[in-house]
């Protein structure tokens, strides 16, 4: 197991992690809700829908962002129950994910991650985002995921009335996006194998972002993602603070140069 790093300490951080999730959540099921049952498609709204989707894309991140941080009981300290209740409740809203399948896969990825055993990794092609995105949306999108969104998508239709474009246009295409930006900016870009490999044995490096950038790119998965890994029990709106106290310095040996090393 990697060294890891102890939390940042916030004084409120149960009550911060929850306000926000409560934003994340009422944002998103407004626009859910709003954009499935009330919302007429016509071409003279294209662009304020654009805007909207987009935006439901964002929090549609913030979603599985929120349940990242449950499985790391990160999001509510010492409210296990709590943790795991929101995090299903909020892969269940973002695209009728399994919070229990989900949360020992990512225990995995963080045990061995950048190697065969990571299951959000592709050693076949650690350095190509094609191939390594089917990989990935495959590991998440299952038989059983499909089954339950589908009867989600038939009451919606046939019990409460609503239209299946809208139910692609404000459900399917900003899951479809949170899954782009979630594996582009928060797995691919840091875990890819590159010639000056990784500055430790977490195998992750944080992209070069500002703080706003690495917000709305993937709640700071994608800017903090190293810090991520050195503090998996900080959750994502602290972990500005892990680079602040410059781990990498406290327990990272130097950047090794050349590849990446063996990846099993």
């Amino acid at each position: 197991m990697s060294a890891t790093l102890p939390p940042v300490a916030h004084p409120r951080q149960t009550a911060t992690g929850l306000a926000l999730a409560s934003v994340i959540i009422a944002g998103w099921l407004t626009i859910h809700i709003g954009g499935i049952f009330f919302w007429p498609l016509s071409l003279g709204t294209a662009p304020l829908i654009a805007a909207a989707v987009l935006v439901q894309a964002w929090l549609s991140t913030g979603l599985f962002i929120i349940a990242h941080d449950a499985m790391h009981g990160s999001l509510a300290p010492r409210h296990p129950a709590l943790n795991h209740a929101l995090g299903r409740l909020c892969l269940g809203l973002y695209a009728a994910l399994s919070y229990g399948q989900l949360r020992p896969q990512h225990g995995e990825h963080h045990k061995h991650a950048g190697t065969v055993a990571d299951p959000d990794f592709h050693a076949d092609a650690p350095h190509k985002a094609g191939p390594w995105f089917v990989r990935f949306f495959s590991g998440y999108y299952t038989h059983g995921q499909i089954v339950r969104i589908t009867l989600v998508a038939l009451v919606y239709i046939f019990v409460l009335g609503a239209r299946l474009e809208n139910i692609v246009v404000f459900w399917a295409v900003p899951a479809l996006l949170a899954l782009g930006q979630l594996f582009f900016f928060g797995t691919f870009l840091p875990h890819r194998h590159a010639e000056d490999g990784f500055a430790d044995e977490h195998r992750a490096r944080s992209t070069k972002l500002s703080r706003g950038a690495s917000l709305l790119t993937c709640f700071h998965f994608g800017g903090f993602h190293h810090e991520h890994h050195l503090s998996p029990g900080t959750p994502w709106w602290l972990l500005p603070r892990v680079r602040e106290r410059d781990p990498r310095r406290e327990i990272s040996p130097p950047a090794r140069r050349g590849p990446s090393g063996p990846l099993g």
